[in-house]
């Protein structure tokens, strides 16, 4: 399944079959009993043998950051889902064990490099690792489906939107805070990622807040 992206995060069970997910959060093999937690606007591409997978979607509720992981007894996940979805989603982030990515080739070095540094320079840090500079676009493009330029701006916008509903300065100042260029900038990868502006986005926070019971 080519790279795609969902608006709102949800947990995906494996319950059969299995695949290789390359996303924002990394690269990790999933079988039966692994948890994926995708977040807001979060992207990845999945490759799926021959056997293809069976996968429970949940929606996402507050306690987990995205990442994955594993649950004991996806048939209890099941279960409860076929009563109440929210109740399952309850039970998965209440019994979740958290897995670390499999990390170990350099496109999963690069893809945390970016994700801690959206401002990593691609040229030296391919020299440190031995690689061809001119190489590693390409071959980061084959295990993630995305360049490392467009990786490193989806990272850093992400980054924006987290902070947005929180942020009480000016968007020029987050823009700045956030290492874009200028305001103008973060707002054309907002509207890239989301389809709304930051002021919009932005106002739906607040209203949001607003009405929630104190």
């Amino acid at each position: 399944m080519p790279r795609h992206r969902h608006a709102e995060g949800y947990f995906a069970i494996v319950l059969g079959g299995g695949y290789e997910e390359a996303g924002d959060e990394g690269r990790f093999a999933a079988q039966p009993g692994t948890v994926v937690v995708h977040g807001p606007w979060t992207a990845h591409l999945d490759r799926f043998g021959a056997r293809g997978a069976e996968v429970l979607n949940l929606p996402a509720i507050p306690g987990l950051a995205p990442g994955f992981g594993a649950i004991d007894d996806a048939d209890a996940v099941v279960r409860l889902a076929e009563r109440d979805p929210f109740a399952a989603a309850l039970h998965v982030r209440d019994r979740f064990q958290r897995c670390a990515a499999r990390g170990a080739d350099w496109p999963d070095l690069l893809a945390a490099a970016l994700r801690a540094d959206p401002d990593l320079a691609l040229t030296p840090w391919a020299r440190r690792m031995k690689l061809d500079p001119a190489s590693v676009s390409r071959g980061f493009a084959r295990a993630y489906g995305v360049s490392p330029k467009r990786f490193r701006i989806e990272a850093r916008t992400r980054r924006a939107l987290a902070a947005l509903s929180d942020w009480r300065g000016t968007l020029a100042d987050l823009a700045a805070e956030q290492g874009f260029a200028d305001q103008a900038h973060m707002a054309r990868s907002i509207v890239s990622m989301t389809g709304a502006p930051p002021v919009r986005l932005r106002a739906k926070s607040v209203q949001a807040g607003a009405v929630r019971p104190g």
